[in-house]
């Protein structure tokens, strides 16, 4: 996309990215989404630092093409999985879950472009003053971990674009072509996608989790956990037995006791729909088809021109 600031950021034909998400952005996923011209990130907050090696040089066998790994900053060995990053020659990192001051000096030194992941505009603030490259600005629609502010995409989008310098990437909600072009309209340069992908052919999730998420209707998502770190899930037994337990008023000793370990890989990589733990957004009940991930990206991509074209003749 010609004159466009994400496109040129990374060196990509569309501005489009596929979202690093834990359990399901594997080294298949964002070399096909790479290779079908948008930007394909590896999640490194399910990976150990090894794992993330074998995923980063397998990426780098099977596409040309830019892709990046995200790096939630929060999670453990991050010294070494930003050493890896570095020996590896990963030119993009995106990161979450805690202060861009930490780490977005050390990356950039090194040559890497660096985008930090907000649901707020003081956070997009705080990234800008941190010297981030650009920020991608989630709302309350998104799947996975969510803003406390539970702002909707729709009202974070143009409050962020109107006290921002840098180029802005608008998530939550998105999905398709046309929303893609509403959040444009809004103020994004670009968008990041997550659900969407997951119900992908090259998605690491597991099957049972990619059929209940294209068999997800309206409401079947809710924000959980606010207490702990809040999190959109797919409403089953471990999201009821959350729900009873904060409705009670139990303890953060409580909650952490329900959640136990490695939730999120016993339902989205190990196909426990019961009692792992489902992140998903609330656009998952417009998704109805697992596609090969190439062609989710072309579908977005016709459909926002076809619609760009009829709006502004």
């Amino acid at each position: 996309m010609k004159n466009n600031r994400i496109c040129d950021l990374f060196g990509i034909d569309y501005p489009i990215i596929q979202a690093g998400m834990i359990w399901c952005s594997n080294w298949q996923l964002a070399s096909a989404v790479s290779n079908a011209g948008a930007l394909g990130l590896i999640g490194a907050g399910s990976m150990y630092p090894e794992v993330l090696r074998e995923h980063i040089q397998k990426c780098k066998k099977t596409t040309v093409k830019p892709f990046g790994v995200n790096v939630p900053l929060l999670y453990p060995n991050i010294e070494e999985i930003m050493q890896i990053i570095v020996d590896e020659g990963v030119k993009i990192v995106f990161t979450s879950a805690g202060n861009p001051k930490t780490w977005t000096g050390f990356l950039k030194g090194k040559g890497i472009t660096v985008v930090h992941v907000v649901s707020s505009l003081k956070f997009a603030l705080k990234s800008q003053e941190a010297g981030v490259d650009a920020v991608v600005a989630e709302g309350f629609e998104a799947g996975g971990h969510n803003g406390r502010e539970e702002t909707t995409t729709f009202c974070l989008l143009p409050n962020v674009q109107s006290h921002l310098d840098i180029p802005l990437i608008g998530a939550g909600g998105i999905g398709s072509g046309r929303s893609m072009l509403a959040a444009m309209v809004l103020g994004a340069d670009g968008v990041q996608i997550g659900s969407r992908f997951v119900a992908s052919k090259e998605s690491s999730a597991h099957l049972n989790f990619k059929n209940r998420v294209v068999d997800a209707d309206e409401g079947d998502t809710k924000l959980s956990l606010k207490q702990l770190t809040p999190v959109r899930l797919i409403k089953n037994e471990f999201y009821n037995k959350v729900q009873e337990a904060e409705d009670a008023g139990a303890s953060l000793e409580k909650l952490k006791d329900i959640l136990g370990r490695a939730r999120a890989k016993k339902g989205m990589f190990e196909g426990d729909m019961s009692e792992g733990e489902l992140e998903i957004g609330q656009v998952s009940a417009q998704i109805r088809e697992i596609k090969p991930a190439g062609q989710i990206v072309e579908d977005i991509w016709n459909e926002f021109i076809y619609l760009k074209s009829k709006m502004f003749k």
